[in-house]
């Protein structure tokens, strides 16, 4: 199970709807499974079904993560127009099987939809989202 900050939850929401019609992309960071930062990265694919993160964008955050004493949690990105399930691309670009997917879905605008999936090379498996609401 994912831990996520209500905030960082809906910065998720809105990075998503403020992208579209593209894909958005970003990394969860924190300790075991709380997420504690997100960092929304820039979608080099510039595409509305696909998704990549540049390297050396990858490696600025990945320092930024080690200063702080925080670990890659998870990869998100949006589907715009779709459900949030991992598509045939997702599965193929999965290079991290112990890293969790995230999918923010905007296929229903007023309701957009996160869900979390481990994708492996056997199967895709859902992985519960546990939303922390603010103290």
């Amino acid at each position: 199970m994912i831990q996520i900050p209500e905030a960082i939850y809906q910065r998720m929401v809105e990075h998503a709807k403020k992208e579209k019609p593209l894909e958005c992309c970003g990394i969860l960071a924190g300790r075991g499974k709380t997420v504690e930062k997100a960092f929304e990265m820039r979608n080099a694919e510039e595409s509305a079904i696909r998704y990549s993160i540049s390297p050396q964008e990858q490696l600025k955050v990945l320092e930024e993560m080690d200063k702080e004493s925080m670990e890659m949690i998870a990869i998100y990105h949006s589907h715009p127009h779709t459900i949030p399930f991992p598509s045939e691309i997702d599965v193929k670009m999965a290079f991290y099987p112990e890293m969790s997917s995230i999918i923010v879905s905007l296929k229903e605008e007023n309701d957009p939809v996160i869900r979390g999936f481990l994708i492996r090379e056997e199967a895709i498996y859902p992985e519960e989202i546990q939303v922390i609401p603010p103290l």
